[in-house]
């Protein structure tokens, strides 16, 4: 789950790490209060959960409470990469002397928490890793040992920051930055810039901050601070029925039974010149009732015009497949064209009742391939023999 700045500002400031003071606004007239309180110079910042908001014209500085209302007018609504800016920070201005680059993330390669530290900041870390790879250090924690003061001395010591004082300060923050990203079961915590003011203060500027879904179990206030507006509305729709669904930009809706096999299925379609429309996985164990949501869910989707089940037969029956199937076509209107391809514990059976039932609509094909090819061609798509 990616948090808001504001939001992983929040904990940051929770764990000890110096953060500038601010306020959220939803309205110019909101915006207005915020600045009065702060007072002086505010920058107003576009709060969405996507990168280049600067490029975009969502952070603006403003000299007074005035200026800063007519800062969040044009900020407010604003469209960044396909996400609608519904919230400002408005933020006391800092003063910068020097922009570094802090962030703690998870190497799955490792299985080890990364540190990635550079002096050269307030650019995009990929634009540093290309140009100048010798600049950014990287640093992985073994998590049986933890945060230890020699990985803040290897930072700043291989990173070149040269005042004593400020590595100090750094090597404390990444202390603290361990201490956060483990306590809130965080994928992401990226500082971007990490300034320096003219006094010598070491302060993040702004928060990219990504958190562990499968861990906001434990977690209810960081649970809370989800915007379900920012997610497409079939998005939020499979997340209230308990469906794992994800939108992309295709026209053939995807069904599978395990992430795996969902992810390959994707690949199969555009390899028959198709677009998915979606990732929705059925999961392990799939009941009739779970194929009804998860066809709601996808048929919502205006772009849909063929749906691709692909099940293989395991914890999940093929014939309990094919039940919730044409339990689906009893109770909801399904105008899109179905292919289905069942393999696997009872496939037989599962294939037997749908072709019994016979729904105009249904389709079944004996392979992946075959079915891919006949949902992309029933989508309206050129097919491309592999």
């Amino acid at each position: 789950m990616d948090l808001y700045e504001y939001q992983g500002k929040e904990l940051f400031a929770h764990y000890g790490i110096p953060v500038s003071d601010g306020g959220l606004a939803a309205t110019p007239e909101e915006a207005r209060v915020a600045a009065e309180e702060l007072g002086g110079q505010v920058v107003v910042k576009a709060q969405v959960l996507t990168g280049g908001r600067g490029k975009a014209g969502g952070i603006k500085l403003a000299e007074d409470a005035s200026e800063a209302e007519a800062r969040a007018r044009d900020i407010l609504g604003m469209d960044i990469r396909g996400h609608v800016v519904r919230k400002v920070w408005i933020e006391k201005a800092s003063e910068i002397a020097k922009e570094y680059y802090l962030s703690l993330t998870f190497d799955r390669g490792e299985k080890k928490p990364l540190f990635m530290f550079t002096t050269q900041g307030g650019v995009d870390i990929e634009e540093v890793a290309a140009e100048h790879p010798e600049a950014l250090v990287r640093l992985h924690v073994d998590p049986r040992v933890g945060f230890q003061p020699f990985h803040g001395r290897r930072l700043t010591q291989e990173g070149g920051v040269a005042d004593a004082g400020e590595a100090k300060q750094i090597q404390a923050l990444a202390g603290k930055l361990y201490g956060c990203f483990v306590g809130s079961d965080a994928l992401l915590c990226e500082m971007n810039p990490l300034i320096v003011t003219p006094a010598g203060e070491v302060r993040a500027l702004d928060s990219k901050f990504t958190v562990d879904d499968n861990a906001l179990y434990k977690h209810p206030h960081i649970a809370e601070m989800r915007d379900l507006e920012a997610y497409p509305p079939e998005e939020r729709a499979a997340r209230e029925k308990g469906v794992t669904y994800v939108k992309l930009d295709g026209e053939v809706g995807i069904l599978g039974n395990g992430a795996g096999l969902v992810m390959s299925t994707l690949d199969v379609i555009a390899i028959v010149g198709g677009r998915p429309a979606n990732f929705c996985d059925l999961g392990g164990g799939g009941s009739a009732e779970g194929v009804v949501d998860a066809l709601e869910v996808i048929t919502a989707d205006p772009q849909v015009q063929s749906i691709f089940f692909n099940i293989f037969g395991g914890i999940t029956r093929c014939d309990e497949v094919a039940r919730g199937i044409l339990q689906a076509l009893e109770q909801i209107d399904i105008a899109q064209s179905i292919v289905v391809r069942l393999d696997g514990t009872n496939a037989e059976e599962g294939r037997r009742m749908l072709q019994e039932a016979a729904p105009p609509n249904l389709h079944t094909e004996p392979t992946m391939l075959d079915a891919a090819r006949r949902a992309v061609e029933l989508a309206g798509e050129t097919v491309e023999v592999a």
